[in-house]
């Protein structure tokens, strides 16, 4: 693969600080062809890492990592990062269960500063540890490295804020690629665009400045005019100087593909004094033609042939995508219908919809709060805002969904996508605790597909019937008919699939198939299994559960969610108050972050497949083999 070539070499960064500059292009080279085919193997974020290569060696060629810190916002172009820090043997693991996390993880190397996943974290991080070593009295570097996507965040924008204050040495750098997943929106993004095509102009600005800096300062009149000055010569070539006026020292736009560029300006920038913003344009997915032309595509991508850029095992229709040309259909018949999406349109299905109704596809960027206060305020001017966020997003704006939508029991429908075990991203991205958490937030109608029929009836009766806030949270990837998964839709109530009289099982969603067919391994065992969907978390049909559950005397509660809290909690208290002679057992994730893999062998692991649910009747009921 790299034929005995210099990445043979590389071992940890200081291996590369006596490479010389065309030594690191043809390293550059290398790794890229390293990613390239190990990542076709295993599925991953194959065009953020390739836009990183020369930004990462320039990177560990100026700074001393672990000593000096470096904080990737998202974390999912740290892949170059991790081969050079001594896990580039390992890195055919990658994302499967007990192998290489797709993310920095402090567990994992020392070379990990800090955890990253989500989105906008990295200047708010690496500032707290900036002050933490001033205020401990140490010398070593701080340094950010967030995206332009990431940099619409209101978290970052906050940071921002604080950080161009504080005088504390922070080195940012700002990967300018013009995407997140999906290409950026909003005025930021067009903004930094303009800077993105000037940089003959920041040359001539700098000389400007040089110059003027150069004018004698005698006098008190001479010395104002030279401020007025230099400030005119700053407002001429970039409007407003957004970074400068927050008290940033800025360096650029550089190449981020020119190493030696690039290592100048990092030699420079952590010498300075106080925060320094370096500003680095990239292109995402470079190197690889496919991943060039379709980046959104291979922004996270399954195991692909690297001649043709093809998927390997094409999936079949999912979720998602039956969740999108559903809202098409309603959208259709009804002109208040729009649709909110946080930078995530084609992620959450909306592709369709953002080409059939351009003016009713709100995409706000990385904002999800924003996203959550915009559909409010949507709903109270009359229209139905659908908002279509990840799970493992939209608990960042939780309190948005409390104050601003639920308190005032506004119709906003939340289609929360990725919900449950999502696998390969791992910990800070699997959607377990959707369920606890709205559990707490009042008015909100939570409600759990077992399969595409069901999320297409769930969805229209959100849209076209209910009139407050609504949840409808379903899994990622594809889903399976069974008998009685087209039965009716009613408000709050659940559907019996199978009578029994030894155990009522009850799934939750996705683990409905899975439930039935550990009824059908326990049928063969002697024990006759009651299949309850639920298909309403909240409001439940507590009289389809109390009458299943007084006929067995025994509940099993199977569910990709965290133990505590939600819906577990209530059936434990419905059981409990109902002072009915019922065992009762739950099956769920534990309380605590579950790893990364894929999502069969963690269903395994945990007890949450056929087998285990069987295993768990068997053992734990004591039911005697027949």
């Amino acid at each position: 693969m790299n034929n005995g070539k210099l990445l043979d070499r590389i071992n940890n960064p200081n291996d590369l600080k006596s490479l010389s500059y065309a030594e690191l292009d043809q390293l550059a080279e290398e790794i890229r062809e390293f990613m390239i085919h190990s990542v076709s193997k295993t599925g991953g974020h194959i065009a953020s890492n390739l836009g990183v290569v020369e930004l990462t060696l320039a990177l560990h060629k100026v700074l001393n990592a672990p000593l000096d810190k470096i904080v990737w916002d998202v974390g999912h172009q740290t892949y170059v990062h991790k081969i050079l820090t001594g896990r580039k043997d390992t890195f055919g693991t990658l994302r499967q269960l007990g192998g290489l996390s797709g993310f920095p993880k402090t567990q994992e190397s020392p070379y990990d500063a800090f955890n990253t996943g989500h989105s906008s974290t990295s200047i708010s991080a690496a500032l707290g540890m900036a002050r933490a070593r001033d205020l401990k009295g140490e010398k070593y570097t701080v340094a950010a490295v967030i995206g332009d996507g990431a940099l619409s965040g209101g978290m970052a924008l906050e940071a921002l804020n604080d950080a161009g204050i504080s005088r504390t040495n922070l080195l940012i750098i700002l990967n300018d690629n013009g995407m997140s997943i999906a290409p950026n929106v909003g005025g930021l993004s067009r903004y930094l665009s303009k800077v993105r095509v000037r940089p003959f102009y920041y040359k001539t600005r700098e000389s400007m400045l040089a110059f003027i800096d150069s004018l004698p300062r005698k006098g008190k009149r001479l010395r104002k005019f030279v401020h007025k000055l230099k400030a005119a010569v700053k407002s001429m070539f970039v409007p407003s100087m957004f970074f400068e006026d927050l008290g940033f020292r800025y360096y650029g736009p550089i190449d981020g593909h020119n190493i030696r560029e690039m290592v100048t300006v990092f030699e420079q920038a952590k010498t300075m004094r106080g925060p320094v913003l370096v500003h680095v344009t990239t292109v995402k997915g470079k190197g690889y033609k496919y991943a060039e032309e379709q980046p959104s595509v291979f922004h996270g991508i399954a195991p692909f042939e690297i001649e043709t850029g093809q998927v390997l095992k094409p999936g079949s229709v999912n979720y998602s995508s039956v969740f999108g040309k559903r809202l098409c259909d309603l959208a259709l018949k009804d002109e208040r219908i729009v649709a909110i999406t946080a930078a995530m349109t084609d992620g959450t299905g909306l592709g369709a919809f953002r080409e059939a109704f351009p003016k009713r596809l709100f995409d706000v960027g990385i904002a999800e709060q924003h996203a959550v206060t915009l559909a409010a305020g949507l709903a109270m001017g009359g229209v139905t805002p659908v908002v279509a966020i990840y799970s493992t997003f939209l608990q960042r704006a939780y309190d948005q969904i409390l104050h601003d939508v639920a308190l005032q029991n506004l119709k906003v429908v939340f289609a929360i996508d990725r919900a449950g075990v999502v696998g390969d991203d791992g910990e800070t991205h699997q959607g377990i605790y959707d369920v606890a958490y709205l559990y707490t937030i009042p008015h909100v109608a939570i409600l759990s597909p077992a399969s595409p029929n069901e999320l297409i009836q769930m969805l229209d009766y959100a849209v076209t019937s209910h009139s407050g806030p609504i949840a409808i949270r379903y899994p990622r990837g594809s889903g399976c008919e069974f008998e009685g998964s087209d039965s009716p839709l009613a408000y709050g109530k659940g559907v019996c699939l199978k009578e029994g009289k030894d155990v009522t099982l009850i799934g939750v969603g996705p683990m409905v198939p899975m439930v039935l067919e550990a009824s059908e391994l326990l049928e063969k065992e002697g024990i006759s299994c009651e299949v309850i969907n639920p298909r309403f978390l909240r409001p439940v049909d507590d009289e389809l559960i109390l009458t299943s559950a007084g006929k067995t005397g025994r509940v099993v509660l199977v569910q990709d969610l965290i133990q505590s809290g939600g819906f577990s909690a209530y059936i434990t208290d419905l059981l409990c108050m109902s002072r009915l002679n019922v065992q009762l057992q739950i099956l769920a994730l534990p309380d605590r972050g579950i790893e990364h893999g894929d999502r069969n062998l963690i269903y395994k692991r945990y007890g949450l497949d056929a087998q285990g649910i069987k295993a768990a009747v068997l053992n734990d009921f004591s039911i005697k083999q027949s």
